[in-house]
């Protein structure tokens, strides 16, 4: 392994298969749910159809994977973003962008991020560390001087979206790099601890219904 990145220990990797293929048995019920309002909501309105899933490109381990994610825009939005870097996050804070289902049930409840649990499975990511970013944010923060993206496997969750409405955005990259340096020192068995601590605090922000309102 190359001096310069950050481990990704057995027992993380242990921890990220049967805890994502878990989740994908018991959030079916939530999976049914988010396909059954992308439904609805087409039969609501013809702008709304479309594909059920969309791929878009992220950064883990400085490699380009294809992150699943449950459409939230409209695919009119999509085509009129033409070839300029697919990045829904800044489409999506208009709600007019927004599909139905988008705005009333995938984003206040982060449906739209279940799919990501395949990407675990495949091994593109973990279920805790950075989220992965779009190859033009990844190389902007490269520039600012923290390279840490290119040097370990992006998460599904992590201290910074635990922290959602507690700190500042400001504080984010902090909290990155505090998990960075867990990572680089303790033992496998002490990050699953730390990991499932991550992710219990992950359930009760699911549980609050605290995504984006519109």
């Amino acid at each position: 392994m190359d001096a310069s990145e950050v481990p990704y220990p057995l027992a993380k990797r242990v921890l990220d298969k049967l805890v994502a293929a878990l989740l994908v048995v018991l959030l079916s019920p939530l999976f049914a749910v988010a396909a059954g309002s992308a439904a609805l909501g087409a039969l609501r309105r013809r702008e709304d159809r479309g594909p059920l899933l969309y791929r878009e490109p992220r950064i883990s381990k400085g490699g380009t994977f294809g992150l699943l994610k449950f459409r939230t825009l409209r695919t009119g939005v999509m085509a009129a973003a033409g070839t300029r870097e697919p990045h829904a996050r800044l489409l999506e804070a208009e709600p007019s962008n927004l599909t139905w289902a988008g705005r009333t049930v995938l984003k206040p409840w982060y449906l739209d991020e279940l799919p990501q649990l395949v990407n675990i499975l495949r091994g593109d990511m973990s279920l805790v560390g950075p989220r992965p970013w779009p190859a033009s944010m990844v190389q902007r923060q490269v520039a600012s001087g923290q390279d840490y993206r290119l040097r370990m496997i992006a998460g599904w969750t992590g201290p910074a979206q635990v922290r959602k409405g507690i700190v500042d955005p400001v504080d984010y990259e902090d909290l990155d790099l505090e998990y960075v340096t867990a990572c680089e020192s303790w033992s496998g068995l002490r990050l699953v601890g730390h990991d499932l601590g991550l992710l219990w605090e992950t359930v009760k922000l699911l549980a609050r219904g605290e995504g984006l309102r519109y």
